[in-house]
């Protein structure tokens, strides 16, 4: 059942970044969000899914990164909308603020997929950047948003399922390049596994869990 407070959007684009991986662009019709927030998107159904929002808050757009899924309820139908269609979408929410909360402390980002979407809109929204990002692909096609993100700070990339320019492996095997001192917070998005080993490997340094924030995305 759709949400009574849901707003509609009209489609922008939908762009293909290979291996089921897609970004769809809607207009923003002035809806007001924070980096790091979520909003359900809805299919024609009324079937709906969380997805973080990739855009900055200050631009025109509302951008999101989606992982098309086989037997997925949401994510195929999104990947067949062209510019033009609509899609309804529930008012924003999530507590996960990437960078934010923290005063001057410095911060680092570890992401693995679309869990990359929080960490996009940050760095489009705000001056400081983190001190350095890792960012865990299967494929350098899957790698949205790299480039940006290298610009603005160290962006150390893992391909799992092919060889590269980068490295070749899971993302576990960039952690070392985590900076650990007694100030810097942690910001963990993407699939359960990552976060969860993400977190032990960060505790077996010493680093408490209040400065480890985590984001479990999932897909659907």
């Amino acid at each position: 059942m759709i949400n009574l407070d849901c707003s509609t959007h009209a489609v922008l684009s939908v762009k293909a970044y290979g291996h089921g991986l897609y970004e769809v662009a809607l207009e923003r019709n002035g809806l007001a969000f924070t980096p790091g927030d979520c909003v359900a998107l809805y299919n024609g159904g009324g079937q709906s899914r969380p997805y973080s929002i990739a855009s900055g808050s200050r631009d025109a757009d509302l951008r999101f990164l989606i992982r098309e899924m086989d037997g997925g309820e949401v994510s195929p139908w999104l990947a067949g909308r062209t510019s033009g269609d609509t899609v309804r979408i529930s008012p924003p929410f999530g507590w996960f603020r990437p960078g934010q909360e923290i005063g001057d402390a410095p911060f680092a980002f570890m992401a693995t997929g679309t869990g990359i979407a929080p960490f996009l809109s940050y760095v489009a929204t705000f001056d400081r950047p983190p001190s350095c990002c890792l960012y865990g692909v299967r494929h350098e096609s899957d790698a949205a948003g790299f480039d940006t993100l290298d610009k603005r700070c160290p962006t150390h990339l893992a391909v799992s399922r092919e060889a590269t320019r980068h490295r070749h492996g899971r993302i576990t095997g960039l952690f070392s390049a985590l900076p650990l001192d007694d100030r810097h917070h942690y910001y963990a998005c993407g699939r359960e596994s990552m976060v969860g080993e993400a977190t032990a490997w960060l505790r077996a340094q010493g680093i408490p869990l209040e400065r480890i924030h985590r984001e479990v995305f999932f897909h659907g």
